[in-house]
């Protein structure tokens, strides 16, 4: 790991807030939406981030941008409930999500 990366991700551990992000990254923001929805935005970027890991390994700086500012995107014109980020209202709309540990438990004990 080169030098350059590990002061990018040191920045990124000092980041806490929805807008510190969007600043660090330079996109530009309506602050009106991230008032509304940082932690949706944030949980979206989190599952970005981590879809990004499992398909093609550890993302650069581009990345982290081009991801962040799509999460930003996905709620520019759309709301919480419809984006259904947060377990809360994926449960509401009657999504359920089964753990991959669980099944492979469940398969387990049934042998």
């Amino acid at each position: 790991m080169s030098n350059e990366t590990v002061e990018f991700l040191d920045d990124l551990e000092e980041l806490e807030s929805a807008e510190d992000f969007l600043n660090f990254f330079k996109i530009p923001f309506d602050q009106s939406i991230v008032h509304v929805n940082r932690l949706h935005i944030l949980q979206r970027y989190h599952n970005y981030l981590q879809a990004h890991r499992e398909r093609a390994g550890e993302p650069g700086y581009l990345d982290y941008k081009a991801l962040l500012t799509q999460a930003y995107k996905d709620f520019e014109h759309s709301d919480a409930y419809t984006e259904k980020v947060m377990r809360v209202h994926q449960k509401a709309s009657g999504i359920a999500t089964v753990s991959v540990s669980s099944i492979k438990r469940a398969s387990a004990a049934s042998l």
